[in-house]
């Protein structure tokens, strides 16, 4: 009995994209568009990308300047639950910042940097609340879940979400800063 190597390839590529392609469609059915229809129909949200990785679901955003981050991660933990099972969810908010926001997030920081690490998250709000008195035109507020804490800036159009984890270990240079 002679093998021949043409159909033995075909029917391995075959069978190779039978499984994969039907792990993905799999994975975009039943995974990806649910998360991704809930947190797109979330009031605020402009636009949503989901990645469901091992360990974790990166949500990438883009939001109005209203949106309720810690209330969308919240209703997506709840509603998501099923999906999302024991990843963490990571938050990735387009930067629609401006240069007066920027500037006046880099005077708070270390105050907000310092109550963060002694773990008195009262101070945040009580220091963001000192800084709005600094700076007219800025709105800025505050929030917290049992992993992270909000801050919403807003002037005008231009606004910029920080979203800090509250693990000390995980902070490092804060990538949404």
């Amino acid at each position: 009995m002679k093998l021949r190597a043409v159909p033995i390839v075909v029917a391995a590529v075959l069978a190779a994209l039978l499984l994969f392609g039907g792990w993905f469609i799999y994975r975009q059915v039943t995974m990806q568009s649910p998360l991704e229809k809930l947190v797109s129909q979330y009031p605020g949200v402009t636009s949503a990308q989901i990645d469901i990785k091992q360990d974790q679901v990166v949500l990438k955003l883009d939001l109005k300047p209203q949106a309720d981050v810690a209330r969308l991660v919240d209703v997506v933990k709840q509603k998501g639950q099923s999906i999302i099972g024991s990843r963490t969810i990571k938050l990735d908010i387009a930067d629609r910042s401006n240069s007066a926001l920027n500037q006046w997030w880099s005077e708070a920081m270390f105050p907000v940097a310092e109550a963060m690490e002694n773990k008195k998250y009262t101070q945040i709000s009580s220091t963001v609340e000192q800084m709005k008195k600094k700076k007219t035109g800025i709105k800025a507020d505050t929030d917290m879940d049992s992993n992270n804490v909000y801050i919403r800036l807003s002037e005008g159009k231009a606004t910029k979400f920080i979203v800090l984890p509250r693990q000390s270990q995980q902070m490092g240079v804060w990538p949404n800063a």
